[in-house]
């Protein structure tokens, strides 16, 4: 089967699941109840468009962003939350919700200048040197430090309702976004995906080692400002409007990497497909789950990355990944 087909069947399974987002749930809303008189269209509408359309391009940004990391450090086992960008978003978002703000747009706010200081560290951090490991130890301190101040800001907090609800979005959901989330958050999304989609000529040069890459014309400063950038934009708006949803950065890719190839650069668009249909399929199943309530999405995912993440560190071990 050719390129193109793979991605045109890829493309027919995000919108099947993007139809099926918006019918399943406790309340079902089959396709002869829309666009009609019925009542249920509203929910549709006004609740389970605008969360599909966010869980839809949230899952194509930690795709992305994942399958770029992925072939920017040439080691499998990157994900997103390496860099940082997803624990300072969080302080961010913590740091409003402790301090009293009600409005979701404050806390939107706090988390994109949350990311926008890890990514202006990390690209400081990092300027002078070449090297990847230097990117990965930077972004793994960054991501330790922000976990280490969420964790503060929940000690001290005065206030335990405000806790409540840092923890509940801490967790990650999908739950009651309206189209104003949507509204905030996809023009950062998609100008994060714009910067990440311009490095995949630099990943396939990459692919064969620095010195190589730069003898083709490649600068790794300029590629390593895209990837800050592009990951920061991408995926500090996410994390602004859902809470931190973790593993998709890393699963996806692994996943597609058999049907697609291993060249960095061809699994760019797989990956953001299969980010969405991986969040779409996955908020869908949370929504099902038995309870008046749903299990958050952020913790779903936890459950499936975990173990398949565990499963690639020991695979890793088997095939000398380094």
């Amino acid at each position: 089967m050719s390129r193109g087909a793979k991605i045109l069947l890829l493309t027919l399974l995000v919108a099947l699941l993007f139809a099926g987002s918006l019918m399943c749930g406790k309340a079902w809303v089959p396709l002869s109840a829309w666009g009609s008189d019925d009542p249920r269209w509203w929910i549709v509408l006004e609740l389970r468009l605008p969360r599909a359309v966010l869980g839809a391009a949230l899952g194509a940004s930690l795709g992305l962003s994942g399958a770029v990391l992925q072939g920017y450090l040439r080691n499998p086992l990157a994900d997103p939350g390496v860099v940082g960008v997803s624990s300072a978003a969080a302080l961010g978002a913590v740091a409003a919700i402790i301090a009293g703000s009600a409005s979701g747009g404050a806390v939107f706010a706090a988390a994109i200048l949350g990311a926008a200081a890890a990514m202006a560290l990390l690209a400081a951090l990092t300027w002078r040197s070449d090297s990847t490991v230097t990117f990965v130890l930077a972004g793994t301190v960054l991501a330790s430090l922000g976990g280490a101040l969420t964790a503060f800001l929940i000690s001290i907090a005065p206030n335990p309702y405000a806790v409540a609800e840092v923890m509940d979005w801490l967790m990650g959901a999908l739950t009651d976004r309206s189209w104003p989330d949507v509204a905030r958050a996809l023009p950062a999304m998609a100008a994060g995906g714009l910067l990440l989609a311009l490095t995949a000529p630099a990943l396939d040069a990459l692919a064969l080692g620095e010195p190589a890459a730069r003898s083709l014309g490649i600068r790794p400063g300029r590629v390593r400002l895209l990837v800050v950038a592009g990951t920061g934009l991408a995926v500090g708006a996410g994390v602004a409007a859902t809470g931190v949803i973790g593993f998709v950065g890393l699963v996806v890719p692994h996943l597609l990497r058999p049907v697609f190839g291993h060249r960095p650069a061809a699994l760019l668009l797989p990956s953001a497909l299969g980010g969405g249909a991986l969040l779409l399929a996955a908020d869908s199943l949370v929504r099902l789950a038995p309870g008046a309530g749903e299990v958050r999405l952020g913790v779903a995912m936890a459950m499936i990355g975990a173990p398949f993440f565990l499963m690639l560190l020991l695979g890793s071990r088997r095939t000398g990944w380094r």
